[in-house]
């Protein structure tokens, strides 16, 4: 992926914004003044404009220089708006306020709740109801002690992961990275290797953001190192979604033998598991399928890409399936058939990705790559295709 605020960045943020205005270069340059050559570097991400040339192209746009700049804004204030009050409320942890708790069975059923609204991609919901739970269970795991107390940081686990979801798709970096640790830590004090591992699970997401791949492909492996040999569904499905992650990791890498090693392991731990839910991660036969084609997509190899897009014409994700597994899939389809020349039936992907999960798709970083490059090659020309690329801000 292109870095954020690189010069190749920013020509491709102006690449995007002049198709979509249906504009030639030749326009932009007789109505801003900037040279051809100029404006040719600048797209090619070759030259970085000065202050007057960048407020120039903007107004020639009618794009803010600064989204030029800085890519996508802002899409959903509300869950924006939730933010302090999941900061605020993880501030004192380990030295809650006095206050009520519930009694064990109603704290699981509010967790189990986000858990379900975070698969279902309802971020919306998530960020407004979290802060308060987790005061709560702050408070519940204080006033604990022995199985109880490990019983009530269990839950605490899963409800950090769920607040973790909101900050780390709406951009919010640094609590996401706070938040992990709060699951770490968690985990550690209910004593469970498999909540364990899942919080290594999601710790990846640390790495994806600071582009530390091979560091997160090292922590995976030390994480399924870690796990107890699979005697139970549970602690089974924590090695096999390691050995998924870690095998899209490996892909984004570019490193094949390692990606196909980890999907191997993956295959081998969840052929016999029941598909669903393990602690917060989906893990079974159908999430395996989409992993196989997320590495395929990491990979680029035509062949897989090919066998990938031909698979998915005799499977789709079933219903049963958590509403962000089922985008994600969509989402990965889309690649796949960008990468292969097949542009209407990435567009198409992408949309019935949307209608899955609204939100998620929205907030998905590569959602906003493909649709600002189909806005390229399309020159603004398909008003749908562009309606949806203002939507989810990749224009």
């Amino acid at each position: 992926m292109v870095p954020r605020n690189s010069a190749a960045h920013l020509g491709i943020r102006i690449q995007t914004a002049r198709a979509a205005a249906g504009l030639t270069r030749r326009e932009v340059v007789e109505a801003s003044g900037v040279s051809l050559g100029m404006l040719r570097k600048v797209e090619a991400g070759e030259r970085t404009p000065g202050d007057a040339v960048l407020e120039a192209l903007a107004r020639v746009l009618r794009t803010p220089p600064e989204e030029l700049l800085g890519g996508p804004g802002r899409t959903n204030s509300r869950v924006h708006r939730a933010i302090p009050a999941i900061r605020d409320a993880i501030a004192s942890y380990d030295l809650p306020d006095d206050g009520p708790v519930r009694p064990y069975r109603a704290l699981a059923a509010a967790v189990h709740a986000t858990v379900q609204d975070r698969v279902d991609s309802e971020y919306v919901h998530l960020a407004e109801g979290t802060p308060a739970l987790l005061g709560e269970l702050f408070r519940a795991v204080d006033q604990a002690a022995g199985a109880e107390r490990q019983r009530a940081a269990h839950l605490l686990a899963l409800a950090v992961r769920s607040a973790d979801a909101v900050a780390y798709k709406y951009g919010h970096v640094d609590l996401s990275g706070r938040l992990v640790e709060l699951m770490r830590w968690a985990s550690r004090t209910a004593g469970d290797p498999a909540l364990a591992a899942a919080a290594a699970y999601v710790r990846t997401e640390i790495y994806f953001a600071s582009g530390q791949l091979a560091t997160g492909l090292r922590a995976l492996r030390q994480a399924a190192d870690r796990v107890p040999p699979p005697r139970t569904p549970r602690l089974a499905a924590a090695s096999a979604a390691l050995h998924m992650r870690a095998a899209v990791v490996a892909g984004r890498m570019g490193d094949r033998t390692a990606a196909r090693d980890h999907l191997a392991e993956a295959g081998r731990l969840a052929a016999a598991l029941p598909e669903r839910l393990y602690d917060g991660t989906a893990v079974g036969p159908d999430s395996l399928q989409i992993h196989r084609l997320s590495v395929a997509v990491e990979l680029g190899d035509p062949r897989d890409l090919g066998a990938a897009v031909g698979a998915a014409s005799t499977w789709s994700p079933p219903l049963s399936l958590p509403a962000e597994r089922r985008s994600h899939y969509y989402i990965d389809l889309g690649r796949a058939q960008m990468q292969l020349g097949r542009r209407r039936d990435a567009l198409d992907s992408l949309r019935t990705a949307r209608t899955i999960a609204p939100q998620h798709v929205r907030e998905h970083g590569q959602v906003r790559a493909e649709l600002a490059a189909l806005v390229r090659l399309d020159r603004g020309r398909d008003h749908q295709l562009l309606a949806y690329a203002r939507w989810v801000k990749a224009v």
